[in-house]
């Protein structure tokens, strides 16, 4: 099967859920649906059409919060994005899990990094930050200042700053 024929069974079979297709390479296809179509969509790509799912990845994009889910087609020779996008600044969207459960740790590494909320995942709970990083706050979003402190021991201080957070030591030891 030829990487069109991918392309052709997968716009049979999802029918109207495509919204748009961009194929920049032909080893490389991008399929976009909308964020209620993905449990469908992946499920077609995966069960149906025997892709192999490789990754999730998020991206937070200006004005939303783009979720990819690559399928490599080994034997075809083409890998194959279902990409979504859900609004912010509360994005969510349901879970693949339930079909595909490899990808519970993938959607718990989006939820701590990006704050995306995985409707039905079985255990969405930290995977990535520390259990006291502070709530609401995501490293990977565009909205996250970098002169932000991570909480806890894992901190590095800065030069000339001094463990209980005062200008750094003198030359004896004691704090300026």
């Amino acid at each position: 099967m030829t990487e069109a024929s991918v392309i052709d069974e997968i716009k049979e079979r999802l029918k109207d859920k495509v919204t748009r297709i961009d194929q920049p390479l032909s080893h490389r296809a991008f399929i976009y649906v909308e964020p209620e179509d993905v449990p469908e969509a992946v499920r077609v790509l995966f069960e149906d059409m025997k892709g192999r799912f490789a990754t999730a990845t998020g991206l937070d994009s200006r004005d939303y919060m783009e979720i990819l889910y690559h399928f490599a087609f080994d034997k075809r020779g083409i890998v194959v994005t279902i990409k979504s996008r859900v609004a912010k600044p509360f994005p969510e969207i349901a879970s693949i899990s339930p079909i595909i459960p490899a990808a519970q740790w993938i959607e718990r590494e989006m939820h701590d990094l990006l704050g995306i909320e995985f409707k039905g995942h079985p255990d969405l709970k930290r995977l990535i930050l520390s259990d006291d990083w502070p709530e609401g706050v995501y490293p990977l979003r565009r909205d996250y200042s970098q002169r932000r402190e991570p909480p806890g021991p894992g901190r590095i201080k800065p030069p000339g700053e001094s463990a209980s957070g005062g200008q750094g030591e003198t030359a004896d030891g004691t704090e300026k």
